[in-house]
């Protein structure tokens, strides 16, 4: 059986991450399209006898191959809209446009299955099985997707590109909080999908893991995915192409970074 050495492509190092270049698909930033369009989105809950307005009139565009953070305190609706774009909820009305699909009109069989083909999900809390492997909860989502995956070489790909190599067979409990993370994003990689959405993916996270994380995202968005992270942390959202500010369900700013977009490395939190 050939070995893992002899599978490696070149690598290159980012900090304690090694991205291996075959998980990037090639591209270039002019040919991108639009790949999500939210019109005049509205979203409301009710909660006993209080009318819960989680999104007011949200008209949002992101572009293929963008990063893009979803910015506001607890409550603006940033975690509402993120279900929005992820088929994990419906709107009251609007419109939801995913690569040309729209959301708001698939019935609930065809949402899994936008959500299983089109997203690949980051999920602060990590959601990984406790019972199984770094390498089989990776697996299971191939499974899932019904992605092949001979021998395990896509899982054991994905772990490797950020820096798990050594720690595949182990499970949860025996990994750092950093190290779950990773095999989240593992996950979302190993999939492929086109967009990778991120909520608060750096927030159980000391700083100096939190950032190696963000690298990785940035990569993904170098190459072509579409990556939308939730937080409420401002210098985070110094890194993305565009900060979309959210308060009280409604887009109070969707401009660039002043200054332009900073590099990982220089964030300070």
């Amino acid at each position: 059986m050939e070995s893992l050495a002899t599978k490696r492509q070149e690598t290159q190092t980012e900090g304690d991450l090694v991205v291996k270049p075959r998980l990037l698909t090639q591209y270039r930033k002019g040919e991108a399209k639009m790949m999500i369009q939210l019109s005049d989105l509205h979203k409301s809950y009710q909660m006993g006898d209080v009318r819960v307005e989680a999104l007011d009139r949200v008209d949002l565009k992101v572009d293929q191959g963008e990063f893009v953070v979803i910015l506001g305190p607890s409550g603006s609706g940033k975690t509402t809209l993120l279900n929005m774009i992820g088929a994990l909820d419906v709107p009251s009305s609007g419109d939801v446009l995913i690569n040309g699909t729209n959301l708001s009109r698939l019935k609930r069989g065809q949402q899994f299955k936008f959500r299983r083909e089109s997203i690949g999900f980051v999920f602060q809390t990590f959601n990984l099985f406790p019972s199984l492997t770094a390498q089989e909860n990776v697996q299971y989502v191939l499974d899932v997707v019904g992605k092949k995956n001979g021998s395990g070489s896509v899982a054991i790909e994905a772990l490797n590109s950020v820096g798990l190599g050594e720690r595949m067979r182990h499970f949860p409990h025996q990994l750092s909080g950093g190290e779950q993370q990773r095999v989240a994003i593992a996950r979302a990689l190993a999939k492929d999908a086109p967009i990778i959405l991120a909520d608060e993916p750096t927030g159980e996270l000391d700083f100096r893991t939190g950032v190696q994380i963000l690298s990785l995202l940035k990569q993904q968005a170098e190459a072509g995915k579409t990556v939308i992270i939730v937080t409420h942390n401002r210098e985070i959202a110094r890194v993305a192409d565009r900060i979309v500010e959210l308060h009280d369900g409604q887009i109070a700013g969707d401009a660039p970074p002043v200054g332009g977009p900073v590099p990982v490395e220089e964030l300070v939190w």
